[in-house]
């Protein structure tokens, strides 16, 4: 299957409010999503994604055959790292293990290398995420180490992998 990335629309919000509707997705996202996720959310995200400033917030609706079926966003950092991006994704669980995810960040790094001056994208799965960790390893993130008790997910203590991909390795 063959994925594009392109801005957000408003009219993706019902799709969007499908996909995250899924505690299989949230339990492998930050925390702070509504759940159930509904179609307002998504429009309110949306509108945010849609006004920040282009050159710190790079976000990207995932679509196969026309679809909307995830999302993906690079985010600038501050201070010191200002040259230092983190990206986030999520796809519908019926698209998992189908290289999509795979081909979109890969889809996504390049078109924020090509845009912009960020030297580093980096990705911080939870350690037991072991798709996502396969995923970034796939689109030629390298693994950096383990962050050992590093985040509270669902009332638990875990710990998170550090991935990156630098702008002259792809």
């Amino acid at each position: 299957m063959n994925c594009k990335i392109r801005k957000w629309e408003l009219a993706d919000a019902k799709d969007l409010a499908v996909a995250l509707s899924n505690t299989k997705i949230q339990d492998n996202l930050r925390d702070g999503l509504p759940y159930p996720y509904t179609e307002q959310d998504g429009i309110d995200y949306i509108s945010a994604m849609l006004s920040a400033d282009e050159n710190d917030t790079f976000a990207f609706v995932i679509t196969v055959e026309g679809k909307v079926i995830g999302s993906i966003g690079v985010f600038r950092q501050g201070n010191i790292h200002r040259q230092t991006a983190e990206v986030g994704y999520y796809i519908a669980e019926e698209y998992w293990g189908k290289g999509i995810m795979t081909e979109a960040i890969k889809q996504t790094c390049k078109y924020v290398f090509d845009k912009s001056d960020i030297i580093r994208i980096y990705a911080e799965p939870f350690a037991y995420n072991m798709a996502s960790c396969r995923v970034l390893e796939k689109a030629g993130f390298q693994y950096e180490g383990t962050l050992r008790k590093n985040a509270v997910k669902n009332g638990k203590i875990i710990d998170m992998k550090m991935y990156s991909l630098l702008r002259n390795e792809i």
